[in-house]
């Protein structure tokens, strides 16, 4: 679970800065799917709380859990939230 709220967090700080291509690949966990469907929920309800970590991303995650899409709550149900 910490690899994935750590795919989140750098998934989101690297689409946001634009350096995605400058991560190694090795940094980044999580499916390429799960990354895929959180992106845009964290970008949308938890771009404040970013630069936080990843236990506040997933609060933040989890405290919009009304508003994010299905996919991203999938995600976050098979990874036991």
């Amino acid at each position: 679970m910490r690899k994935f709220l750590l795919a989140l967090t750098l998934l989101s700080l690297t689409a946001s800065s634009g350096a995605f291509a400058q991560q190694p690949q090795q940094q980044r966990s999580g499916t390429p799917e799960e990354q895929k469907a959180c992106n845009r929920d964290v970008q949308k309800y938890c771009r404040p709380v970013i630069d936080q970590g990843d236990l506040t991303i997933l609060a933040c995650l989890k405290e919009n859990r009304p508003k994010i899409s299905v996919a991203c709550n999938q995600v976050l149900k098979n990874n036991g939230q």
